[in-house]
């Protein structure tokens, strides 16, 4: 069992670990933005989703540590931390009642900012596109069409710059 328990913490802690690391990510991409860096913002946009990759499997290998030892406490494979923790030994309880709170607020974390840098993501398309719209008239907005790709919009009968002369 205490095997079973190290390796569940070790898992817990793993996890922590790479929200953290996304999370410093989705800063530094925040950070870019509001100081207009966005030289950097594609390096920065393939780290994040590389990153979640890597928390995918740090997710997944905590499940299969949690499947275990709910298998050899004979319970379901699905049973979650809120039935398993108070069936362990009592010097094992805080630590991983801790590290299962500190995983869940750094993912509700990781998630709003994920939501903060869309919004804000989202709204310098925005406004790039009013500006491509007011240098070129006429240029219908950009949509989705039903397979889910921005159809190619047709090029202006003119030049965006015409010379003099």
């Amino acid at each position: 069992m205490n095997e079973l328990l190290s390796h569940l913490i070790e898992a817990l802690r793993e996890e922590l670990k790479q929200y953290g690391e996304m999370l410093a990510l989705l800063d530094q991409q925040q950070q870019m933005v509001m100081q207009r860096q966005v030289a950097e913002l594609p390096e920065n946009v393939t780290c994040v989703n590389a990153q979640a990759g890597v928390i995918a499997a740090a997710r997944q290998e905590r499940e299969q540590r949690q499947r275990h030892l709910a298998h050899h406490l004979a319970l379901p494979e699905t049973t979650g931390f809120a039935v398993l923790i108070p069936l362990l030994p009592p010097d094992y309880r805080p630590l991983l009642e801790a590290l299962v709170r500190e995983n869940n607020e750094l993912l509700a974390r990781v998630q709003q900012r994920v939501r903060q840098n869309h919004l804000l993501l989202s709204h310098c398309v925005e406004l790039m596109q009013q500006l491509i719209n007011s240098i070129v008239p006429n240029v219908s907005p950009t949509t989705y069409d039903g397979t889910g790709h921005v159809p190619l919009a047709a090029v202006p009968p003119h030049p965006i710059y015409q010379a003099v002369g």
